[in-house]
């Protein structure tokens, strides 16, 4: 398996570029119609080599479109689209032949077995038989079912079969990844282990775009975000340069009395946490048990400034953590109905 890279970037939208000036992924301006609905309305986007990107929207907002797009299965109606410098309509085979495309639902003949599904695809890329199966043999040991190797794809369970198809994506070693939800179904365990797969493929300067709704993960694997609404490239509140994103924050002390007793007379506006002592006044509290509480914060700035506050009034502060992920947040603030 290819070593781990941590992602110590904030994730943020990729930046407007021109066409064809990395070999990553370029979108610009496309559009798709199905009838009447628009579910591609002129969207941008940028997935550059080297670098994890993840495509983010609420159902309906046209991620699986525009995967597919990339992907060479739908012509979009306006617009350009560079995969790996090709053009997936125009020049489709050169384009797939740099691309692995991992759908949402893994399909596959289930008479076939796992290693055969892996040398099938690789014969589809024309890789030489003894080259193929050597390719089957190490893709199947990168995600653990080198036991299930020789056994009907049909006995497989669903995360096992997204595993699968994982493998049968990177089976020719493309340099532009296409995952939609590819942690769906994985284990605890299964999903750190694609964790660090996808992080040490973009260290070795492969491209990988991945359309996912588990936002926390997506935190930790991801260097840019391109965020879809309505079938258009949006910009959240508190990203490249906007306001900052008001999060929720859980703040502990080892005084639960003097950290509720200094916030209320500060006129903060809190509420206990969940693992907190029973609801009560906190000089109701003898033993002043450790405890913590949520309340809302402007920004990294914001929360610095409430820890030096809190110290500085001699609260026994312990930690101070946001309440799930930056891109979480972000997500909540686009004007978006459920759909």
């Amino acid at each position: 398996m290819p070593p781990t890279v941590e992602s110590s970037a904030t994730p943020l939208p990729g930046p407007a570029t021109s066409p064809g000036d990395h070999a990553g992924i370029v979108v610009r301006g496309v559009t798709r119609s199905f009838g009447a609905v628009r579910a591609l309305d002129g969207v941008d986007l940028d997935a550059r080599p080297g670098r994890v990107t993840a495509l983010i929207g609420p159902n309906g907002s046209g991620k699986t479109t525009l995967l597919l797009v990339l992907a060479g299965l739908l012509v979009p109606d306006a617009g350009h689209v560079r995969v790996g410098g090709h053009d997936p309509v125009t020049d489709g085979p050169a384009a797939r032949a740099l691309t692995g495309w991992m759908p949402d639902a893994f399909g596959t003949w289930d008479s076939l077995t796992a290693r055969e599904v892996l040398t099938t695809y690789a014969a589809a890329y024309r890789l030489p038989r003894e080259a193929a199966r050597t390719r089957a043999a190490e893709l199947l040991e990168t995600v653990h079912l080198t036991e299930y190797a020789d056994r009907p794809a049909s006995v497989l369970s669903r995360g096992q079969k997204q595993r699968l198809g994982l493998a049968r994506a990177l089976v020719h070693s493309p340099r532009v990844l296409l995952l939609d939800e590819p942690a769906s179904g994985l284990d605890p365990r299964s999903r750190v282990d694609l964790r660090e797969l996808l992080r040490g493929l973009a260290a070795q300067g492969s491209t990988v775009l991945v359309s996912s709704h588990v936002l926390s993960e997506l935190d930790e694997l991801v260097d840019d975000a391109v965020f879809l609404s309505r079938g258009r490239t949006v910009t959240p509140h508190g990203l490249a340069g906007g306001a900052p994103v008001r999060r929720t924050w859980r703040l502990r002390a080892l005084s639960y009395g003097a950290l509720t007793r200094w916030l209320t007379s500060t006129g903060s506006q809190w509420r206990p946490d969940d693992d907190v002592p029973p609801p009560g006044s906190p000089d109701d509290l003898p033993d002043d048990p450790p405890g913590g509480v949520l309340l809302e914060v402007d920004g990294d700035a914001g929360a610095a400034q409430l820890v030096r506050d809190a110290v500085g009034a001699g609260v026994p502060v312990t930690s101070l953590a946001p309440v799930g992920g930056e891109l979480e947040q972000a997500y909540l603030t686009l004007d978006e109905e459920r759909r």
